[in-house]
């Protein structure tokens, strides 16, 4: 049993130079770039939207759970208990808005172009197979014209008149032709 070790580094390097390790990288990475992206289309565009109907911020709506729900000036204490929904909503539509765009701009395309190159390649495979049964047949059809003009039978409808076709063996096999 002469296994070789693999040393932590090799094991490493190994890992790291995968191709999924690679993808996944670039996906974080993209997906923090557009993380931003979608926060600022919040903030920029559906927060003053909400706010032509409300405030100007969706982080401001809240409601009160236990009366009252007050702020000490002086130590900026919060008096009950204040629930925050308005954060919620907005990492919500933040959600919505990633969700929304990642699979119209990424997945869907992706997925046709996925299924158009399935067709495409179905479309071979059948045109690749059409052509092997027709090959087949064929080559079924000389095989059984061969066994006719060996053996003087019709083996098929199909099958040449075995008696006046050319050939070395006749139209028997069991020997030379008989004169007529």
């Amino acid at each position: 049993m002469s296994e070789k070790k693999v040393s932590l580094l090799d094991g490493f390097k190994a890992f790291l130079t995968r191709g999924n390790v690679i993808d996944l990288a670039v996906a974080v990475v993209i997906g923090a770039a557009f993380t931003n992206i979608v926060n600022a289309v919040v903030k920029g565009v559906i927060n003053p939207l909400v706010g032509a109907f409300g405030t100007q911020d969706l982080d401001n709506y809240s409601s009160c759970l236990q009366s009252p729900c007050t702020t000490d000036p002086e130590t900026e204490e919060m008096d009950g208990i204040e629930i925050l929904w308005g954060s919620v909503l907005s990492a919500a539509l933040s959600f919505l808005i990633t969700a929304a765009v990642v699979y119209f701009l990424m997945v869907l395309p992706m997925a046709k172009y996925l299924a158009r190159r399935a067709a495409m390649q179905a479309a071979k495979e059948g045109v690749q197979e059409t052509l092997e049964v027709s090959e087949l047949e064929v080559l079924k059809e000389i095989r059984d014209a061969l066994v006719a003009q060996r053996t003087g039978g019709t083996p098929g409808a199909d099958a040449p008149d075995s008696q006046d076709g050319p050939g070395p063996a006749g139209g028997t096999a069991a020997g030379p032709r008989e004169d007529r």
